[in-house]
């Protein structure tokens, strides 16, 4: 999740520029940069980390007007997705005479290089970005036409993207497309012609304008002071006041917002890694499973949950034993490292200090080592043998949501992808297993009328002495997600537990004011979760039950689509339990996004 400004008019377009991305650094900070048309020139700068390390570069420069008395520029904050955060990796890309900023992921760039590289183009760096520019050359010194060109160069990319693009052929121009990702344009009247703004949100555009379109998935155009052309119709709107809530894209939270994204995040999370009938890792080569008896996971928190899901998959999938590993305590353990186990971490930040202690360790014995990990050029990362990046975008909540999902996913994939190496998984069980993939994001998408009735449930959830989250199988996992998600952002009191464990104690805490959330997926031990629910009502537990099937004992009932497929039901569940801890947390009045003594990321022991 990269953020990307541009803008038409006679004022200061650095200043502009700069003050943009300020607005969107929450959206990525391993680089950011900026290109400005001056004249017959287009100067830009790039830096690592923040943008204030990009505003001391461009401190020094004053704002010229092109012979137009124009001043035209686009800006981008980097989230890496392909290469390192490095300058040269940063945006803008560069062509013979033209730049482009870009936010998204170009499914098809490894062919579209190749092409170009056979063309004669040279690339400078390791983005799937680069290919854009150099592929919108290749067409304009075919034609001499920049319109024709652009409109080729969009055609050809597959992916999730918006782009902005500049070229000294047309130096009164900014092109733009808006394909997946989001991208807001804005404009203002003024004595000397139309000001234009562009940005991947509204926030940078609040005070310069007021009038905005949200881009909808396959608008282009070209902008000038003169004039403003889509390839289809638009609706322009008035824009917010409001910085914060235009940040949040009009949620209340950002913990809300990241719950509603999920649906699209996972879809960047899958992006160039499924094919109509296999699962591509480009970043980790199949061998590295080769003589692998066991594979070990090891991780903190939610990521600990999401590794606890994957050993189930990992077996179930791979035939390969899979162990999880709490880092924190794997660490002091004296645990057993034998070379002929896959050590796989992972980790939202990539720096969590148990979790990386416990890698240098792996590595230290010899085992072969991935990281799962959100931030590129993070310490697991350079230490791993491999990485593979969920892609979830900047997490502002501290309580994480698609972190888990995303994780979820992606160790999902992996276990596939080991499955198919290790021919293991059928061809037809595969394909099924993609097709089962390909509707993740659909589960993801939060239902109005399931949020209104967890808004609703949440008022009768705010007192008792504790609550039980309890599930089978991957549903245990969840449970514990779940409880740990309302422990964090309400205070109050939650265990996630193993359902058939209730009789095994934890019921004799069981009595009416012990609320008893229970997953109970259609496809997956529904006749023996029921079973431990109706035991557990049996002594007055309150039950709220979450499952696409009726079920007459629940005290509350959250009633869930009917898919065809446990991990379908997974996902949904997720998104519900997601949604009743945030509304609980609410109206207990509590700080949603900084719950209290809780940091984002842990990096001390």
């Amino acid at each position: 999740m990269c953020g990307i400004v541009g803008y038409i008019g006679t004022k200061n377009t650095s200043e502009i520029l700069i003050d943009g991305l300020k607005e969107l650094e929450y959206r990525g900070y391993d680089s950011a940069g900026i290109a400005i048309l001056d004249n017959d020139t287009i100067d830009i700068y790039k830096a690592l980390g923040k943008i204030v390390n990009l505003e001391e570069k461009v401190s020094h420069k004053e704002c010229v007007l092109t012979k137009d008395n124009l001043s035209i520029g686009i800006g981008h904050t980097r989230w890496a997705t392909h290469g390192k955060p490095t300058e040269l990796n940063a945006h803008p890309h560069l062509g013979e005479y033209s730049y482009v900023v870009h936010n998204g992921i170009i499914e098809n760039y490894k062919e579209l290089k190749d092409e170009l590289i056979e063309a004669g183009h040279k690339f400078v760096s390791q983005t799937d970005t680069e290919v854009i520019v150099h592929l919108f050359e290749f067409y304009f010194n075919q034609n001499n036409n920049a319109d024709e060109s652009f409109n080729k160069t969009i055609k050809r990319l597959e992916g999730a993207y918006s782009i902005l693009l500049i070229t000294k052929s047309e130096p009164n121009k900014i092109f733009f497309m808006k394909h997946g990702s989001p991208m807001a344009i804005a404009k203002n009247e003024t004595e000397d012609g139309t000001e234009i703004f562009f940005a991947s949100s509204d926030a940078p555009l609040i005070g310069h304008a007021k009038d905005v379109v949200y881009l909808e998935d396959g608008v282009s155009g070209v902008a000038t002071n003169c004039s403003l052309n889509f390839s289809e119709d638009v609706v322009w709107s008035t824009l917010s006041t409001s910085k914060q809530f235009a940040q949040k894209d009009g949620y209340r939270f950002f913990m809300e917002k990241e719950i509603y994204e999920q649906s699209d995040v996972v879809i960047d999370s899958m992006l160039g890694r499924i094919a109509d009938e296999n699962i591509i890792f480009d970043e980790v080569d199949s061998s590295i499973i080769e003589g692998i008896n066991e594979i070990k996971i090891c991780a903190c928190g939610t990521s600990y949950h999401a590794g606890l899901t994957a050993s189930y998959l990992f077996e179930r999938l791979t035939k390969v034993r899979c162990t999880v590993e709490i880092a924190s305590e794997f660490r002091y353990k004296e645990p057993l490292l034998k070379d002929d186990t896959l050590f796989i971490v992972i980790s939202q930040s990539g720096e969590t200090a148990d979790t990386l202690e416990a890698l240098k360790m792996a590595k230290k014995a010899g085992l072969n080592s991935i990281a799962v990990c959100n931030v590129d050029n993070s310490s697991m990362t350079r230490i791993a043998d491999a990485t593979i990046l969920t892609r979830a975008g900047i997490e502002k909540g501290v309580a994480s949501t698609k972190a888990f999902s995303t994780q979820t996913v992606v160790l999902w994939m992996m276990a596939l992808y080991f499955a198919k190496a290790k021919d293991e998984i059928s061809q037809d069980d595969l394909n099924e297993q993609i097709r089962v993939l390909r509707e993740v994001p659909s589960s993801l998408e939060v239902v109005d009328k399931v949020h209104e009735k967890c808004k609703r449930l949440s008022k009768r959830y705010l007192h008792g002495h504790g609550f039980f989250f309890i599930g089978r199988d991957v549903f245990f996992p969840l449970a514990l997600e779940g409880a740990l998600k309302l422990k964090e952002i309400s205070y109050l009191h939650a265990e996630g537990y193993p359902a058939g464990e209730m009789k095994h104690g934890p019921i004799a805490l069981a009595d009416p004011e012990l609320f008893t959330i229970a997953l109970m997926p259609q496809h997956l031990h529904y006749d023996k979760i029921k079973s431990n629910v109706e035991e557990l009502s049996a002594r007055d537990s309150t039950i709220c039950a979450i499952s696409s099937l009726d079920f007459e004992l629940a005290d509350d009932f959250v009633k869930t689509k009917p898919r065809d497929h446990y991990m379908l039901e997974f996902f949904e569940m997720l998104i519900v339990l997601q949604v009743l801890s945030m509304e609980i947390s609410v109206r207990l009045g509590n700080d949603v996004d900084m719950p209290r003594n809780l940091a984002k990321s842990v990096t001390v022991e």
